[in-house]
């Protein structure tokens, strides 16, 4: 798997990666078969379907099929071959303000039409502390469902190197993951998934087995970051000899993909390719994903789980606090409600629903946070209205706006109220007026 190893050093036949993560594929430009290799041809890969609107997956699945494994550059390369404009890639990247290029180009891998994502930096890239990359992120002009993909990616990364190293959080610093290569993968997907606004399922990830040659010296495949970023996620032999789930790619369908099935119940509408380098065993390189609706036996949500725990002895500081982290650990909602408990005393049950996937260390939280003795875990499932961000201009600065839509009747729009009360502050004006003028932009743009 290949394109985004920008910590692997392999050499195979005239294809090289090199440290910095870019690969220079060294072939005939015109040459449409793949021997031992994928080659690239010029053209525009937009070119063979019409462009996607955004938000033309609104209601519907976004099916990750890793089949032959799964790396950042690869999800991008697919997002356009799906009909993801490459404008929206380029104008979330441009945002980063980081030095580098990329371009999209047709790819044959093992006889089969593909897109490949190409980016171009510089070779002595920077060791990028994860403070710095919050910090680019949280200063970059993007979309705020950009920026909270985007971030959520490099919190499962950076929890996946403090765990590896046994470190602090604050303490990770990226070597490889932190160069322009995986910023553009990351943010480039974030991009690509806001845009279509679409719920997205994975498959079993298949792992390869062996070595890799790494910053930190020889390491086991999966290496030890990929396997702490898939905590969690059903996993299976994939069969090969080489690396073929990045770090990044590991990072991007544990963070972006809500549940996890063989394959989802949907009427396939599109699909596109995103071609790796390298040629496996005669078999395509590629990531495929597949845009459809849902099947009727499938309008059900994710695989959820609702966790409960009653307590009677702590205060409501305490239960405040409580529910603030498990919102930060990724918690979809959590809440409190008045209970009477055993022997007439008052308490309160806090209920938490989470991804199953997340549920253990949900669990875990619940119990650190909590005066509980226990907690009970219950299956859930739930029917979502599909949603994304805006930003709208008023006279009080651009405010985000979430709008929900779907076959549901009219769409609804709510600006978020954190940004309308710094605006309101900033102005000395009520906040419900900043809310009535974002509602009233919003109104006028549709979106």
């Amino acid at each position: 798997m290949s394109g985004e190893h920008s910590h692997h050093h392999h050499h195979d036949g005239d294809q090289h990666e090199h440290g910095d993560g870019h690969v220079h594929v060294h072939g005939e430009a015109g040459h449409s078969h793949a021997h031992g290799k994928v080659t690239l041809l010029e053209g525009d890969p937009e070119g063979h379907r019409a462009p996607l609107a955004r938000g033309a997956g609104a209601g519907k699945l976004l099916f990750i099929d890793p089949w032959c494994g799964i790396a950042g550059d690869m999800t991008v390369a697919a997002l356009v071959d799906l009909g993801v404009p490459f404008t929206v890639i380029e104008r979330a990247l441009g945002a980063l303000g980081v030095a580098g290029s990329v371009r999209v180009r047709r790819a044959d891998s093992g006889g089969l039409g593909a897109t490949y994502f190409e980016v171009t930096a510089a070779d002595d890239q920077p060791h990028r502390p994860y403070a710095e990359i919050r910090r680019l992120l949280a200063s970059a002009a993007l979309e705020p469902g950009v920026r909270a993909l985007a971030e959520r990616c490099f919190d499962r990364l950076a929890r996946a190197e403090a765990a590896v190293h046994r470190v602090p959080l604050d303490a990770v610093t990226f070597h490889e993951v932190g160069s322009v290569d995986s910023l553009f993968d990351v943010v480039g997907a974030a991009a690509g998934f806001d845009f279509l606004g679409a719920r997205v399922v994975s498959g079993p990830v298949p792992l390869g087995h062996g070595h890799v040659h790494t910053a930190h010296g020889v390491l086991p495949i999966p290496a030890p970051a990929t396997l702490e970023c898939l905590r969690d996620v059903p996993t299976l032999d994939g069969g090969v000899d080489f690396e073929n789930v990045t770090p990044t790619g590991a990072a991007i369908v544990s963070s972006f993909a809500e549940s996890f099935v063989r394959w989802p119940a949907q009427r396939p509408e599109r699909i596109g390719w995103g071609a790796g380098t390298r040629l496996v065993a005669g078999r395509p390189n590629a990531l495929r994903l597949v845009l459809g609706e849902p099947a009727p036996d499938a309008t059900q949500a994710s695989e959820l789980v609702l966790l409960e725990a009653n307590v009677d002895d702590m205060t409501g500081e305490l239960a405040a606090h409580a529910i603030a982290r498990l919102i930060q650990a990724g918690a979809l909602d959590a809440w409190a409600a008045p209970i009477t408990m055993k022997k007439g005393r008052p308490g309160l049950v806090l209920s938490v629903l989470g991804r199953a996937a997340a549920a253990d260390e949900l669990a875990r939280l619940l119990l650190t946070e909590t005066t509980s003795l226990g907690v009970r875990r219950l299956p859930a499932t739930r029917l979502e209205r599909p949603r994304r961000m805006v930003e709208v201009a008023t006279r009080f600065g651009t405010i985000p706006v979430k709008v929900s839509e779907g076959p549901y009747g009219p769409p609804q729009a709510k600006p978020e109220f954190d940004a309308c009360e710094r605006a309101a502050e900033a102005a000395s004006v009520p906040v419900r007026e900043v809310v009535s003028e974002a509602l009233a932009a919003w109104a006028r743009t549709k979106g």
